[in-house]
């Protein structure tokens, strides 16, 4: 019983740590080449979900063409049939300004789409700023970054570049 206890305690301690952004831990397996670690949703997924996707930007978005410069190319859309599992974003060696879950809402996709299609639902922060994007490095080593998808706390992702159409 008071292992169960720990374990929730353990969970809970976490999903606060988190605070809907990105912090990094060590989880990623050896030899893998990019960031790895355990999402958590929070809320109910939107019926208008039509993905969500972990993806890395070299530089940080300035409008909203910049916005398909993420890697990888092609992301891989999570798994929305579970609370929380382990997912895995390879990523070349490099340093990446912005890490980040995006949630699509349904539509096509265009540049000038984006603003009303995407929106931010977690990023890497910075550790000194937390109102700020984190630095992610990707140099070989095992890099892993646990995250909280909270779908009641969604933003534009234009909202960091304005105007928003």
């Amino acid at each position: 019983m008071r292992r169960g206890v720990s374990r929730a305690a353990l969970v809970t301690l976490g999903a606060l740590a988190c605070n809907n952004g990105l912090q990094p831990v060590p989880v990623c397996p050896p030899g893998f080449l990019g960031i790895c670690g355990t999402v958590a949703f929070r809320g109910a997924v939107p019926d208008s979900t039509q993905a969500v996707f972990i993806v890395a930007f070299d530089s940080f978005p300035q409008t909203l063409s910049d916005l398909f410069k993420f890697k990888p190319a092609s992301p891989v859309p999570l798994p929305r049939d579970r609370p929380t599992f382990k997912y895995a974003v390879p990523l070349p060696n490099g340093r990446y300004q912005w890490v980040l879950a995006v949630w699509e809402k349904v539509g096509t996709l265009t540049p000038l789409t984006a603003g009303t299609l995407l929106q931010e639902t977690g990023f890497y922060r910075d550790a000194s700023d937390t109102t700020k994007p984190g630095v992610v490095v990707v140099d070989g080593t095992r890099t892993g970054i646990d995250f909280v998808i909270d779908f009641g706390n969604r933003h534009p992702v234009c909202s960091y570049f304005p105007p928003c159409p």
